[in-house]
């Protein structure tokens, strides 16, 4: 007895020590622990980061590191300094971001920094060479958290109110890619977002902003566009309604001549964000130096989303085009790249597979880092960056360059290790509509190529409309007549396999074979005779039919398919002539006595479903345009076989 309850209480306790354990392992999450030591009002703050777990081929695993410190001001060095300018209480917080590692970025709790005193001088030191800048911590990963940094400066020389707009979430995407979770402002600027859109319908023209064609940034270098100064703010905020599905509207007040100041969107990626992991989506940001005017500027803000954080990257804005449209649209793609050597490369070159779709001969460098000179044809001293055009690649050199490494040292910004080409091109004259794949070799002086992710290109099936008319053979019915037209709806210029769908209004006209049946008949006062009956039977039929098909172009100008077609008889109309000859007596030579005639008709709808298989051919223009098709149709009832011979236009 007592053994037998030993045992028990020892199954149990290995039961629960064994879900115990489970538990732990299942809720395990890395998390970085923000570490300070304060001195006055000034803090040195230090990031306690879990182990990395290397992804097996990469380059080494290394963490980079966004601060907020609570009052405005924000860091991306590792183990930044920082000097408050008043006493109180400020909440630091730490975004650490895990590149080239496989689990997920640790999380961090915000703490809480206490300045008691203040010992040392405060200097607001300058930091912005432009009036508006957007930066981010990281790029996109779906369900991760992100921050967008919104910095602004009054150049004016006058204390300013005025207005900041951000737009996120693109109408161009069914889902929505972020979900604003928090804003941080450290100026009393005031969300308003609630509230209508109001304009000044003035223009300042004693001010000039020049454009600029590149930006420092946090995590990745990032594409900002358009950055010269509008006038027209309701257009752009039309404009910026009509690209995005949301946006937050902020203002601010008594903003000192050349100060600076720093807003802080916390965005969440949703889960449903775009699965492309080459597509580029964007945020847009304007800023209302002064509300008094409509002078404004605009800042867009390019990222690729990403399955996790590698620096070597190529995207494009290819993700999914209209075909009908894509003509006249210009493809934009862009290489990203950093050195993780311990020492500065001074050649990197980038070997980019190129469609065969594109036109190599359209290609145009936009913007690179390092910045530098496009090599001329002869050899030359300075740094460069030369574009070598091969059969199925463009070869980008940088030449006499220094790019630091991120394990070299004495370099704190691993900015500062990176770099990218961006550049356009556009579509060949003709090309078929299919998915396309491309991606970068990235070699480092004389160093293993790294090589990237593929950057796809695909095309949206859009809708061919098509009209149809022709004629049906029937051979095994009589005297038959059918005329059909009809409309079709297929994927636009498919490049092989597709579906294709029709609705044709089929009027068919034929007669039933005659039927004959001679009986004897029993007259009055028991006098027999022959009697024949003749009946002949016509139909006046409106069909509809419906034919579901899989299509193969074989190539521009011929098409096979094969597929399952539906009739049904919407109106049917039938005629029966009779005739009724009774002869005197029974002999087969004698005369005809009586003659009787009827007819009868019948209206019937919605009878006679029919299922058939059905092959056909087309020669033509396959894919759009005017074609002849022939159609062999295989009927699941008697003497419905027919062919099909008809004309098509696809639109």
């Amino acid at each position: 007895m007592h053994h037998a309850l030993l045992s028990v209480i020892l199954f149990l306790l290995c039961i629960s020590g064994f879900s115990q354990q489970i538990t732990v392992t299942d809720t395990i999450t890395r998390t970085a622990v923000i570490k300070y030591i304060t001195s006055g009002n000034q803090v040195n703050f230090t990031p306690e980061t879990p182990a990395l777990n290397q992804i097996a081929g990469a380059p080494k695993a290394f963490y980079t590191h966004y601060w907020e410190f609570g009052d405005g001001h924000y860091s991306t060095e590792e183990t930044p300094k920082h000097t408050y300018k008043k006493k109180g209480e400020y909440k630091a917080r730490l975004w650490a971001t895990n590149n080239y590692d496989t689990g997920e970025p640790p999380t961090t709790r915000p703490k809480k920094i206490a300045v008691n005193q203040v010992t040392t001088e405060y200097e607001d030191q300058a930091s912005m060479d432009e009036d508006f800048v957007l930066k981010r911590n990281r790029e996109p990963v779906p369900s991760q958290e992100m921050v967008v940094i919104m910095s602004y400066k009054n150049t004016k020389e006058y204390v300013t109110n005025g207005k900041l707009y951000v737009f996120y979430n693109e109408h161009e995407y069914k889902a929505d890619n972020f979900e604003l979770i928090e804003t941080r402002t450290h100026n009393n600027e005031k969300d308003i977002s609630g509230d209508d859109f109001a304009y000044a319908n003035h223009i300042d023209d004693d001010t000039t902003y020049l454009a600029s064609s590149h930006n420092s940034v946090i995590e990745n270098n990032q594409i900002l566009q358009d950055s010269t100064e509008k006038t027209n703010l309701p257009l752009t905020i039309e404009k910026s309604k009509t690209l995005y599905k949301n946006w937050s509207l902020l203002e601010f007040d008594d903003m000192q001549p050349q100060e600076e100041r720093h807003i802080f969107f916390s965005l969440k990626t949703t889960p449903e964000m775009v699965k492309d992991t080459s597509a580029i989506i964007s945020i847009r940001g304007v800023y209302v130096p002064d509300s008094n005017y409509d002078n404004h500027k605009i800042k867009d803000m390019e990222m690729e989303i990403v399955t996790s954080h590698d620096p070597n990257k190529m995207s494009s804005n290819g993700t999914f085009m209209n075909y009908r449209l894509v003509r006249f649209k210009t493809l934009k793609y862009k290489i990203k790249f950093q050195n993780n050597g311990e020492g500065p490369a001074r050649t990197i070159r980038l070997e980019t597979d190129i469609p065969e779709m594109l036109d190599k001969a359209t290609l145009k460098v936009t913007d690179m880092y390092p910045k530098c000179d496009i090599c001329p044809k002869r050899e030359v001293l300075y740094s460069c960056l030369d574009t070598t055009i091969t059969d199925k690649q463009v070869i980008f050199t940088f030449k006499n360059i220094y790019l630091p490494g991120s394990e070299q040292k004495n370099v704190k910004v691993y900015d500062s290790t990176k770099g990218f080409v961006k550049y356009n091109i556009k579509f060949t004259k003709d090309f078929h509509k299919k998915k396309t794949k491309s991606r970068t070799a990235i070699i480092f002086d004389k160093n293993d190529p790294i090589i990237t992710n593929y950057s796809t290109t695909r095309f949206l099936p859009g809708i061919s409309v098509g009209a149809k008319i022709g004629y049906n053979s029937f051979s095994d019915l009589k005297n038959s007549e059918s005329y059909f037209i009809g409309a079709t709806l297929s994927p636009y210029k498919s490049y092989r396999w597709y579906w294709q769908v029709e609705l044709m209004n089929n009027f068919h006209n034929y007669n039933d074979n005659t039927q004959i049946i001679e009986d004897i008949v029993d007259g009055p006062q028991g006098f027999r005779f022959r009697q024949r009956t003749t009946t002949g039977t016509s139909y006046e039929n409106i069909n509809w039919d419906i034919p579901l098909l899989v299509r193969y172009n074989v190539n521009n100008y011929i098409g096979l398919g094969t597929g399952l077609q539906n009739t049904i008889s919407i109106s049917e109309k039938q005629n029966q002539n009779i005739l009724i000859e009774q002869f005197e007596g029974t002999f087969p030579d004698a005369p005809i006595i009586n003659t009787i005639t009827d007819q009868l008709e019948q209206s019937n709808s919605f009878t006679n479903l029919n299922t058939s298989l059905l092959f056909e051919a087309t020669v033509g223009f396959a894919r759009i345009g005017p074609s002849l098709g022939a159609r062999y149709i295989m009927s699941f009832e008697n003497n419905f076989n027919h062919w099909q011979f008809y004309a098509i236009w696809k639109f």
